[in-house]
């Protein structure tokens, strides 16, 4: 069996070398012939799967993406095709949820803000979006969510509609999907009309995809009034609208969820949705693969309490790393290049704490307990 996989996929040798021969791919520039002998297709985001990059195969079984997002890939096609196809929903929830915390710690000590006293608006409460509202409840702060696929489908989803929340919100990270048509479309979602909506001193964070905010039209409102903002996520990309730049609190280049537990996390999704294809017992694991954290375990005394949680989150991981290498690099090497040069980053899981009546919020940040 043929198993072509993106370049930037950790250990998918690893994971796929019992199913087959792995052979690796430039994911942002591979093209049809390249893909012709391929029986397993495995990418991220960065490849539109479509009838143009497939028009040259006729024996592939199934194409994965090692990402949440499905907008890259033409599903429809596969269907027509009887290619099977799956995603890996939720493999970096944890990792993006991390990059919002250290996100929101961060602001909230650039301009002196209690966050118990800040509105949270959470736009999209998926995987990614329900972690964060659990965080955010054990953290004291106060949300809206804004979810109407949810409010669809569950009667007692406290939803609040994207107008009213642009309103009332003091801070709105988004973590919807991007999509162009349906019921709730999400493109230029936050855009010229809902920007003028907003508390003047209202904070965006954006960590899902580009598009959901119309780039060109937040570059004008920042030049008016500048804001708390936080993009991890453009439009666009990798050819980015540079100018948006200056006017950034953080700046990263689309690595929010590029822990190495979320990055390889999706990796193992795929080899276990492969081995359930071809009825084969799965034989690797993730816990099995993944190298020794730098810190394993950490002791807590009685005293720890809620505001020293930020100093251990800091530990593991600090945003202004990433906004640092991205101010430095994005003109020289370039959006691809920091992305797939990415240094390594452990989730709070990595470390296991212990000490005496360990907070129960601990848990629901992600950490671990010895």
């Amino acid at each position: 069996m043929n198993i072509y996989a993106d370049e930037n996929m950790p250990l998918v040798r690893e994971f796929f070398a019992d199913l087959g021969e792995v052979t690796t791919f430039d994911g942002r520039n591979v093209q049809a012939e390249a893909l012709r002998e391929a029986d397993v297709l495995l990418v991220r985001s960065v490849t539109p799967v479509n009838a143009s990059l497939l028009s040259q195969n006729n024996r592939l079984r199934f194409v994965g993406t090692a990402t949440i997002g499905t907008e890259h890939v033409d599903r429809d096609y596969l269907a027509s095709r009887q290619i099977s196809f799956s995603s890996a929903p939720g493999c970096n929830a944890q990792s993006v949820l991390e990059y919002v915390l250290s996100s929101l710690w961060f602001l909230a000590e650039r301009y002196q803000w209690s966050l118990q006293h800040k509105v949270l608006g959470i736009v999209g409460v998926g995987s990614i979006g329900q972690r964060l509202a659990t965080a955010a409840r054990a953290l004291g702060i106060p949300l809206l969510l804004c979810d109407p696929l949810r409010a669809a489908q569950e009667p007692d989803f406290p939803h609040t509609d994207f107008t009213t929340l642009c309103q009332q919100a003091d801070i709105i990270s988004f973590h919807t999907p991007l999509e162009k048509t349906g019921p709730y479309p999400s493109y230029h979602l936050l855009d010229a009309v809902h920007l003028a909506q907003l508390k003047p001193d209202c904070a965006i964070i954006n960590a899902s995809r580009g598009a959901v905010i119309d780039n060109q039209a937040l570059l004008t409102a920042q030049q008016r009034k500048r804001r708390p903002l936080v993009l991890d996520v453009w439009e666009q990309e990798p050819d980015i609208l540079l100018p948006l730049l200056p006017y950034c609190d953080l700046a990263t280049a689309h690595i929010a969820g590029h822990s190495v537990e979320g990055k390889a996390r999706g990796t193992e999704m795929l080899y276990q949705r492969c081995c359930e294809l071809l009825q084969q017992q799965p034989r690797m694991s993730l816990a099995a693969l993944l190298p020794v954290p730098a810190m394993e375990k950490l002791q807590l005394s009685a005293n720890f309490g809620l505001p020293d949680v930020q100093n251990l989150a800091r530990m593991l991981y600090d945003v202004r790393r990433d906004d640092a290498l991205f101010r430095y690099h994005i003109t020289g090497h370039g959006f691809d290049w920091l992305r797939k040069s990415y240094p390594a980053r452990r989730e709070y899981s990595a470390l296991q704490l212990s000490g005496p009546a360990l907070p129960a919020w601990l848990d629901s940040l992600g950490f671990s307990r010895q």
